[in-house]
């Protein structure tokens, strides 16, 4: 009698991902019904996003226009690029390469967001120049409250702008290599040996994701009362609520399904249907994640208070040191 160290395994379990075709020819009544309520979501998402850009150019001063459009479309694309993963499992490596790239971009053009919400750079400096940057904050140093203060200068603006904007970059490029690698079989997901090439982009590109992170958060805590009329700190939790489920919640199914904790389900193997799981979820958490964004930025902005009616604003900013 075999036992649990060399019992029988479907051979469908260690093939190929299956082709389109395969997945459609299989598919039962739930399965039918399951892909065609994914699919639907992702179209609403996309119709809703389509809807608001509509409004957003017409009722949206236009030095916010494209930024906005940006930030909003992060769950569209996301919904959209995993609903055609769904239906093309073959596809499911470019589709999530193509929503990483978009939501690289979209931690920069969040951070500009906060700055055109302020006014534009000249407003910011001008508004907050007598005030401090706290750095201790998260992802980076939110366990180092002993960190000093920075000033608020047209330097520190720029490498705060700079610390989000090589991420939109170097994620793009590494992008490319990997595809590039990938023709070549050199580059491939499940391989997690030393000698390939995941295992060290992967890695990489996790920590320039951090550094990314840290100048938005920075500035988050900066602004946050200021712009608290403009309702940024639920727009920051959609922000980041998006880059926990389309990141770390793909990562954690993702190394699960590597390892075998989810079990094979033909045609789909271990791995297989662990990628399938994530789009099935993502497509999901984004489509209620549009719904919510569309709340929060369909709406007449109103003007912001004066710096002194919003004195307030002072529990985030250290001011200056009087020169001597």
């Amino acid at each position: 009698m075999s036992n649990g160290s060399n019992r029988t395994i479907d051979p469908h379990c260690t093939g190929e991902t299956p082709f389109a075709m395969d997945i459609i020819l299989q598919l039962d009544i739930f399965g039918i019904i399951l892909y065609s309520i994914l699919t639907f979501m992702a179209a609403v998402s996309l119709l809703v996003f389509i809807e608001e850009c509509v409004f957003i150019y017409k009722k949206v001063p236009a030095n916010k226009k494209s930024v906005i459009i940006w930030v909003n479309g992060a769950a569209p694309v996301i919904s959209t690029m995993s609903c055609v993963g769904l239906w093309i499992p073959k596809a499911i490596m470019f589709t999530d390469m193509t929503s990483a790239c978009y939501f690289s971009i979209v931690v920069f053009k969040f951070l500009i967001m906060m700055l055109e919400e302020i006014g534009g750079d000249e407003a910011f400096l001008k508004r907050t120049g007598k005030h401090k940057l706290r750095i201790s904050t998260g992802p980076c140093c939110c366990c180092c409250p002993c960190l000093p203060h920075v000033a608020i200068t047209r330097r520190s603006l720029f490498l705060l702008k700079l610390g989000s904007f090589q991420f939109a970059i170097l994620k793009i490029v590494f992008t490319i290599l990997s595809i590039v690698l990938w023709t070549n079989k050199n580059f491939d997901l499940r391989n997690m040996e030393i000698t390939g090439a995941a295992i060290w982009i992967n890695p990489f590109v996790g920590i320039l994701t951090i550094i990314a992170l840290w100048p938005v958060a920075i500035m988050f805590m900066h602004l946050r009362t200021a712009l608290l009329t403009l309702k940024i700190i639920p727009k920051y939790a959609m922000y980041q609520l998006v880059l926990i489920l389309s990141q770390l919640q793909s990562a954690i199914i993702n190394i699960l399904a590597l390892n075998g904790t989810i079990a094979c389900s033909p045609p789909f193997s271990s791995a297989d249907r662990g990628y399938m799981l994530s789009q099935q979820l993502l497509i999901l958490e984004m489509f209620i994640i549009k719904l919510v964004t569309r709340l929060l930025y369909r709406r007449q902005y109103e003007p912001l208070p004066t710096e002194e009616q919003d004195d307030n604003e002072n529990t985030k900013m250290v001011p200056l040191p009087d020169s001597a």
